[in-house]
């Protein structure tokens, strides 16, 4: 290992001596074809080079890296093109930026060099590290039915990840289909065109680094969210109306939406809750499926301690504490029908949904002047997201609260 590190030190030591500043455009220009095709290079730090080839036919360069690889203990190279897209100092520091990520791939194993080349697999990968039904769904949909999931990640610019927005951004959201089966589409909200491109976003982030700033190299640029576009949620139903809407539910689905009108949870992490994570003794429930991944505990009072110990009653560790008939786990699809029927026989706003439960119950919450970093850890959300979507509700109690001062 020591006279490995040693070959490459005195190597870079000896190529140093010649190698021009392809960071210089005027220096670049000068460079003519050197014997065999072989690039000019620039060494970026130990083992890792940027290199040159000009064209003998007048046209734009080739870009390369080379790293020094230490399974192989030899030199790799790699053709990084000639970014035609790009002008000036900005094709320098993109060529940079893609030699350093390259080299930082191989030298760590050269996993994501051989395996990830394309949009499509870096989605993959990421969608294994960190899976999430709802995300999965969104780049079947969206990446890898789309032209973008084959484009190679070393020729991605921002002009692919703008074209596949636009058609993102026209792309009809399905809104639900009647029992005869036809399908209801309604133009896609800008709050859904931000939940959408969040996976590849993320994805493409694991692996790319940000391109120059207002260059097409700058592929982060045209998946930034639009502004303003998430909407507070409006509807809220109170007490008396969500408890009919309790009684107004089928037999298999009144249990899970008593649930959700007793903890403020998301409906997916109240599905994906087993009976393994509630704990009758300390009267515990473990959160462990939900939006941002990391398990949370909470305490629940007596009265919702006694709903779940009812629920879990002679059920395995593993299975779901809240089921459908057959003992299937609810998803939105399943819950979705049940609700909606439900709300029409209680005469509830047809816009009511799993989420305005959740929405009405944070909502309690807050009115009932709970701090708001309590609502946020038990709804597993951020404390920004609560002031943001409710911090109107805060205002008023203060309001109310000033006045109680008045003399």
């Amino acid at each position: 290992m020591f006279a490995d590190a040693f070959h490459v030190f005195f190597m870079d030591i000896g190529a140093n001596r010649k190698m021009p500043d392809l960071s210089r455009i005027s220096e670049r220009d000068r460079l003519k074809a050197r014997i065999g095709d072989e690039p000019h290079w620039q060494r970026l730090r130990q083992g890792c080079y940027v290199g040159f080839r000009p064209s003998k036919k007048g046209k734009r360069g080739t870009w390369f890296a080379r790293v020094y690889n230490p399974d192989t203990k030899r030199n790799s190279r790699k053709a990084l093109g000639d970014y035609g897209k790009l002008k000036g100092h900005d094709i320098f520091k993109q060529a940079r930026a893609d030699a350093e990520l390259w080299a930082d791939m191989v030298e760590c194993g050269g996993e994501r060099a051989r395996d990830i080349n394309t949009v499509k697999d870096a989605c993959e990968v990421y969608a294994s590290e960190k899976p999430c039904p709802i995300q999965e769904g969104i780049l079947r949909r969206h990446v890898y039915s789309d032209a973008i999931a084959k484009v190679k990640l070393d020729r991605l610019r921002r002009h692919h990840l703008r074209e596949w927005r636009k058609r993102l951004e026209q792309t009809p959201a399905l809104v639900t289909r009647n029992k005869s089966g036809e399908k209801l589409w309604k133009e896609r909200a800008k709050s859904t065109v931000n939940r959408d491109m969040v996976p590849l976003r993320a994805a493409l982030g694991q692996v790319l680094k940000p391109g120059t700033p207002n260059t097409d190299a700058a592929w982060q640029e045209a998946l930034r969210p639009f502004k303003g576009a998430d909407k507070r949620r409006e509807l809220y139903l109170d007490k008396l109306e969500r408890k009919r809407l309790i009684d107004a539910m089928r037999d298999d689905a009144r249990p899970f939406v008593k649930g959700l009108c007793m903890l403020p949870l998301r409906p997916g992490a109240l599905a994906g809750l087993t009976t393994g994570d509630f704990d009758k003794r300390t009267r515990t429930l473990t959160i462990g499926k939900d939006k941002n991944g990391n398990p949370r505990q909470i305490t629940v009072p007596t009265v919702i301690a006694e709903f779940l110990s009812e629920q879990v009653r002679a059920k395995l560790p593993a299975a779901p504490i809240f089921a459908r008939s057959g003992s299937e786990v609810w998803n939105k699809d399943a819950w979705k029908y049940p609700i909606k029927q439900a709300v029409k026989t209680a005469g509830l706003p047809l816009a009511a949904s799993a989420y305005t439960l959740r929405h009405s119950v944070i909502t309690d919450l807050i009115r009932a002047r709970l701090p708001i970093l309590t609502v946020a850890q038990l709804s597993g959300t951020s404390i920004a997201m609560i002031e943001k979507h409710y911090g109107h509700l805060v205002r008023d109690d203060a309001e109310e609260a000033l006045e109680a001062l008045a003399l």
